[in-house]
């Protein structure tokens, strides 16, 4: 991995002298310059790798990067009476923004960031200006969430109460929020102890018939739950979930926006990934059973087994809500297992349904041997084999496989000798052999089916020789 790291201006300096002490072309110089830095092992990925150009002006001893020019241009803007005369520039600055993650971290590193932020402030009482600022904001913030401070939250949370009726504010405003909330811990905390939450599930019940609104209402409170920030010991995750659930009705709203979009998958794969991080307590997953969500996800894996994604969700959504033992047997009852098994013979090839499918399977199977006589029936043993066969160097999926055919047959032994002629032990030798750091789980599996396996005492009890100073 890559661990040095220049400038952008040493970056541009080398291209230029490749031009101009070596009479390359610019692309050659470009590229010449790439590979040199990639050669000593230095990191350009908040580099952007281009060639300066000259400003709108032709004035050739002043070259820089397009998204540097667009900056300086709103910062010659600021002085401007109005707002509405530097929209273009805004819209311009937002493009290069989004041409890719140099691009943004180029322009924080010159002080974009209060810059579009005051416009933002300046616009907020006229829609298409302040949607043009709050579009930059959003661009600006993409992968760099420690840009947002106090004075952005407050922005934020304003906008959101403004706009609360315009469809188009909202999303771009919720949005952000989402960008600014991944990956930090501090933001999310700050946002909702401000009241984030009502503002984001309001927004989902009030512009219930936008897709792309629903989507981004989900995918922010989804991030709310996140534990992603590696610079925080202990995060908020689990209480904003539950504040999610309990003060602000959350299951209710992404339910019943799920039954507004039936014929949307990604909405239905964004809603169901929410569904499962919300599914936190054992209360939690028979409300969402009780709201309609298991049926919704049932209907959805009979009627939508093509679509590989909403597949996935749907089994990653139904692998939480199973956590409450009174839902899993609603599961098994209503046909759930058959309907997962079709779902993974269908996507043999996709190791994330093949993941998901066996992890749902192992936590139906869990504690239950009359879910296991199921499974076994239905073939969720040969479908578990099935995967371990194709997607060998997945260890996730071999994983949860060897966790499936391990709760077949802690309760139910009579299956060991069924699932051994299927060629688990081979398959499940093979996977300890290849990925070393989770053989443990491997030969747990091994054990538990019968199989002749190596198990090394780590520790005896027994202490060694102890001296006194």
């Amino acid at each position: 991995m890559s661990t040095r790291r220049i400038t952008q201006e040493t970056f541009d300096a080398a291209v230029r002298e490749n031009m101009e002490e070596f009479e390359m072309e610019p692309d050659e110089a470009l590229r010449e310059a790439v590979e040199q830095f990639e050669s000593q092992d230095v990191d350009l990925s908040c580099i952007v790798k281009a060639v300066p150009v000259a400003s709108s002006d032709d004035n050739q001893e002043e070259q820089t990067h397009e998204i540097l020019q667009a900056l300086d241009s709103l910062r010659i803007g600021r002085d401007s009476d109005t707002i509405t005369e530097v929209i273009a520039d805004i819209k311009c600055f937002t493009e290069q923004c989004s041409l890719g993650f140099a691009q943004r971290y180029l322009a924080a590193q010159k002080d974009a960031y209060p810059i579009i932020l005051s416009y933002c402030k300046r616009s907020v009482e006229e829609k298409e200006t302040v949607l043009a600022a709050l579009s930059a904001l959003a661009a600006l913030t993409d992968g760099q969430p420690d840009l947002l401070d106090a004075e952005g939250q407050q922005f934020l949370l304003d906008v959101l109460k403004k706009y609360r009726e315009d469809l188009s504010v909202t999303s771009v405003a919720i949005m952000t929020v989402r960008r600014c909330c991944l990956k930090h811990e501090q933001n999310r905390q700050d946002l909702v102890k401000a009241g984030v939450l009502p503002l984001l599930t309001t927004a989902a019940t009030r512009h219930s018939d936008s897709a792309e609104l629903v989507k981004e209402v989900s995918a922010a409170l989804r991030v709310m739950t996140f534990d992603d920030d590696v610079r925080v010991t202990f995060g908020q995750a689990h209480e904003h979930a539950k504040m999610i659930v309990l003060e602000h009705n959350g299951l209710k709203v992404l339910i019943d926006a799920a039954k507004a979009h039936l014929d949307n998958s990604s909405v239905l794969s964004e809603l169901c990934a929410t569904l499962a991080r919300l599914a936190v307590r054992n209360e939690f997953c028979q409300d969402i059973c009780d709201l309609g969500g298991l049926r919704l996800m049932m209907t959805l894996l009979a009627d939508c087994y093509e679509i590989a994604e909403l597949v996935r969700q749907v089994l990653n959504a139904i692998r939480a809500v199973a956590g409450n033992d009174d839902v899993k047997d609603a599961v098994v009852n209503a046909g759930g297992v058959q309907l997962i098994v079709i779902a993974m013979n269908r996507h043999t090839s996709n190791s994330a349904v093949c993941e998901q499918g066996c992890a749902c399977l192992s936590v139906l199977a869990l504690r239950k041997p009359n879910h296991c006589k199921v499974i076994m029936e239905n073939g969720g043993a040969l479908a578990a084999v099935q995967a371990m066969k194709v997607h060998t160097g997945v260890v996730n999926v071999q994983k949860q496989a060897c966790m499936l055919l391990r709760n077949l047959v802690s309760r139910t032994r009579e299956y060991s000798q069924l699932i051994l002629e299927m060629g688990a032990e081979a398959l499940i030798t093979q996977a300890h052999n290849t990925h070393r750091d989770s053989d443990d789980v491997f030969k747990a599996a091994l054990r538990d089916l019968g199989c002749q396996v190596e198990l090394r005492e780590l520790w005896t009890g027994k202490s060694g020789n102890l001296t006194r100073d």
